[in-house]
């Protein structure tokens, strides 16, 4: 469905919205904690662009920020890097898809009545109904057809499998396993890793493994029956661990001699682990980039990288779409859908 445009002339300070709607978090907690207010909203300053937001996401960072149930030994960590009693930023949300209502000065290549898909990193702000944008964060256009929603939908799962299956330097016919395979990160993982010619195996629930299956696996098993360490030794080039759900450590016996363990969840020992016996833990932060996003787009507009939806809330739910993130049970993005 195509976007429809606005006018193409950046509006009038006059003109620009005075208020924005947004969900902030005051204290770390349930979900409960957040609290939709009306703000204040300045005009775009220099080098920003004023976004009306249509989609957002909840992902697994706003959640653990939310909640400040982080991974392992980043407990001190998290609160020195996100707010010590609460946090420093209280709207969240950190992926957005709208149209450019404004451009403030030194802005150039865009102006009002873009249509744009937009990472915000530790700045978050997406869960608003319009988002400064600061011009040097990655931000592209949306392509056409492709709704707000679908554009949301891949873009941190996508960025971050990218980033991995890059560092591991996965090579046409390598095995891998993927643990939590149907989650934002593990579909992208799946449908990346087959299209790039590898092998692979998907650990999920029982109900999650006709999609891992549609998504590309090979081999699709119920971790409750089968778990990793059950799988046999030196099976895999790259063991892909979405969900914390083991240890670098605890997987070197299915990996080959120069295997990768893929620590997306962060654990800190597995994030610190030294290399053992020609095999490594290859971890930390995904990186953000401009081309990162243009790339995961180009993706999904060609269909190779298709948005795995697991439900789709209004804004006035947000806190009911956290909830759902941080249930455990969801099977790829949960959507918000703001305007």
């Amino acid at each position: 469905m195509s976007t429809t445009m606005m006018p193409t002339r950046t509006l009038a300070p006059t003109a620009l919205p005075r208020h924005r709607q947004a969900w902030v978090c005051r204290a770390y907690g349930q979900p409960d904690q957040l609290a939709l207010e009306q703000q204040p909203l300045a005009a775009p300053g220099r080098r920003q662009l004023l976004v009306q937001v249509e989609a957002t996401t909840v992902e697994s960072a706003d959640v653990r920020i939310r909640s400040q149930t982080l991974p392992r030994g980043f407990g001190l960590i998290g609160r020195l890097l996100f707010g010590w009693r609460r946090p420093r930023q209280p709207v969240l949300g950190t992926v957005l898809a709208g149209t450019v209502v404004a451009v403030g000065p030194g802005v150039q290549g865009w102006k009002a009545g873009d249509a744009v898909v937009a990472t915000t990193g530790a700045s978050g702000g997406a869960h608003a109904s319009l988002a400064l944008v600061p011009a040097g964060r990655p931000i592209v256009r949306r392509p056409a057809g492709m709704s707000a929603a679908d554009a949301v939908a891949v873009v941190f799962g996508g960025q971050t499998a990218l980033h991995f299956l890059q560092r591991a330097a996965l090579q046409p016919g390598a095995q891998v396993l993927v643990i939590g395979a149907t989650g934002a990160v593990g579909s992208a993982l799946v449908q990346l890793a087959h299209a790039r010619g590898a092998t692979v195996t998907a650990l999920a629930s029982a109900a999650n493994l006709d999609l891992a299956r549609q998504l590309g696996a090979s081999l699709a098993l119920d971790y409750r029956l089968h778990p990793p360490h059950s799988l046999g030794g030196g099976l895999f080039d790259v063991v892909a661990d979405t969900c914390a759900a083991t240890s670098f450590g605890a997987c070197l016996p299915l990996l080959r001699t120069g295997g990768r363990y893929l620590n997306i969840a962060g654990a800190l020992p597995s994030l610190l682990a030294r290399p053992r016996q020609g095999r490594r833990s290859l971890g930390g932060p995904a990186a953000e980039s401009t081309q990162a996003l243009q790339q995961v787009l180009d993706l999904a507009a060609s269909g190779s990288l298709v948005p795995v939806i697991d439900s789709t809330w209004p804004f006035a739910d947000l806190p009911a779409a956290h909830a759902r993130a941080g249930s455990g049970r969801k099977r790829g993005s949960v959507v918000v859908q703001v305007g």
